[in-house]
C-alpha cells in the first residue's frame, strides 16, 4: 500500500517539462536584507565630521576605532557601541540597549544614553552620561561625568526602542575598579558646563537636518544633581503612579520645582510589589496598592530648604485628583528617600 502524499509528489514530478529545474526553496532567513558591516562602523578617519541620521542604524552595533580628530554623531539607537584607539574626538551617541565600552582613548568629549558604560584604559575624556547601570572606569584617569542633556524630536522613540528609562539615571555613582591611593581617577564636570561648548553640534549639511537642541528644559533627560553635594539638610520624596499621563506629570512637576528653586537630586522608574510598599509608604501603603498593578512607579528626589511644603503645595495645586505619594514633614522625608532608593537599587542590582 503506497503512500498519497509520494504518489500526488511523483506525478508533480512527472507533469514538469524535462530540463527544467525545480526552483529552490525560498525561507524567511533568506529574504531578510543583508547588512554590510561598513555601515555600521567609523574606521581610520582624520580631521572629519560624520554621523548617521535617524532611522540609518536601527540597533545595530556599531563600532568606532581609530579615529583622530573627528566628530561623530550617532542620531539613532543601536545594540552595543564599542570606541577604541581614539584621539580628540567629539562623539555623540544615541540611546544604546547594551553596553558603551570605551578603550584606549584619550582627549575625547563624548555625550551618550545607555545600559551599561564602561572605561578601559583611557585618559581624559568627559562623558555626559545618561546610564541605567553603575558607570565602571578601569586603569583609567582624568575621566570627568556630567549629566546627559540632549534633544531632538525622534530621542524619545529611540530610547523606547532601546528599552531605556529617561528616569534610570547614574550618570554620577561611578565605579572604580583600580582605584590609586590618595587620588581620585575620575571626578564630576562643574554644574553649569555648558554641553554645547563640551560636545557641539554638527555643522554638516546633512547633519544639521536633524533639529538638535541642548537647552536644559528641553533635554529627555531630566538634569540632576545625582551624587554632588546636597545645598540643603531638606530633602522630598514624590511617587508617581503608572497611567496615561505619568510621565507628562513627572516632567510638569520637575519643571514647576526647579522654577521655584528647589534641585532635583535623583529619578527613578522601577516596578513594585506590595511587600515593597508596605517597606516604603509604611501606614499610607494600602492607599497605594491597588496602584501597583498599572506599571512601574516614578520617583523624584527634591531638595531645598522647605521642599516638602512646595512640593505638596504645587501636587494640590497643579495635580489635584491625581494620587501620589509625597513625603509628610521634613523629619520623615530623609527615611522617605533612603527607604525608596534603597529598595531601588536592589531590585535593579545597582
Amino acid at each position: 500500500m503506497g503512500c498519497f502524499f509520494s504518489k500526488k509528489r511523483k506525478a508533480e514530478k512527472e507533469s514538469q517539462p524535462q530540463g527544467e529545474e525545480e526552483p529552490p526553496k525560498q525561507y524567511s532567513w533568506d529574504q531578510r536584507e543583508k547588512v554590510d558591516p561598513k555601515d555600521y562602523m567609523f574606521s581610520g578617519l582624520k580631521d572629519e565630521t560624520v554621523g548617521r541620521l535617524p532611522g540609518k542604524v536601527a540597533g545595530q552595533q556599531f563600532l568606532i576605532q581609530d579615529c583622530e580628530n573627528c566628530n561623530i554623531y550617532i542620531f539613532d539607537h543601536s545594540a552595543t557601541v564599542t570606541i577604541d584607539d581614539c584621539t580628540n574626538c567629539i562623539i555623540f551617541l544615541g540611546p544604546v540597549k547594551g553596553s558603551v565600552f570605551f578603550r584606549n582613548c584619550r582627549d575625547c568629549k563624548c555625550a551618550l544614553a545607555c545600559q551599561q558604560f564602561r572605561v578601559r584604559d583611557c585618559r581624559k575624556l568627559e562623558v555626559f552620561l545618561c546610564c541605567a547601570t553603575q558607570p565602571i572606569i578601569e586603569s583609567s584617569t582624568n575621566i570627568k561625568f556630567g549629566c546627559f542633556q540632549w534633544y531632538y524630536p525622534e530621542l524619545a522613540f529611540q530610547f523606547k526602542d532601546a528599552g531605556l528609562s529617561i528616569f534610570n539615571n547614574t550618570w554620577s555613582n561611578i565605579h572604580d575598579f583600580t582605584p590609586v591611593s590618595g587620588e581620585l581617577n575620575w571626578s564630576l564636570l562643574p554644574e553649569d558646563a555648558v554641553v554645547q561648548d563640551h560636545v557641539p553640534l554638527p555643522t554638516t549639511e546633512e547633519l544639521k537636518a536633524v533639529r538638535v537642541s541642548t537647552e536644559a528644559n528641553r533635554s529627555i533627560i531630566p538634569i540632576s544633581r545625582g551624587q554632588r553635594q546636597k545645598s540643603s539638610d531638606e530633602s522630598c520624596l514624590v511617587v508617581l503612579f503608572a497611567g496615561d499621563y505619568t510621565i507628562a506629570n513627572a516632567r510638569k512637576l520637575i519643571d514647576e520645582m526647579v522654577g521655584k528653586g528647589f534641585f532635583l537630586v535623583q529619578t527613578k522608574e522601577v516596578s513594585m510589589k506590595a511587600e515593597d510598599a508596605q517597606r516604603v509608604f509604611r501606614e499610607k501603603a494600602p492607599d497605594f496598592l491597588p496602584l501597583l498593578n498599572k506599571g512601574p512607579v516614578i520617583a523624584l528626589e527634591f531638595n531645598g530648604d522647605g521642599a516638602v511644603e512646595g512640593c505638596q503645595i504645587i501636587v494640590n495645586e497643579v495635580f489635584n485628583g491625581t494620587k501620589m505619594f509625597v513625603s509628610e514633614s521634613k523629619e520623615t522625608a530623609s527615611g522617605d528617600v533612603d527607604s525608596f532608593y534603597n529598595f531601588a537599587d536592589i531590585q535593579m542590582g545597582i
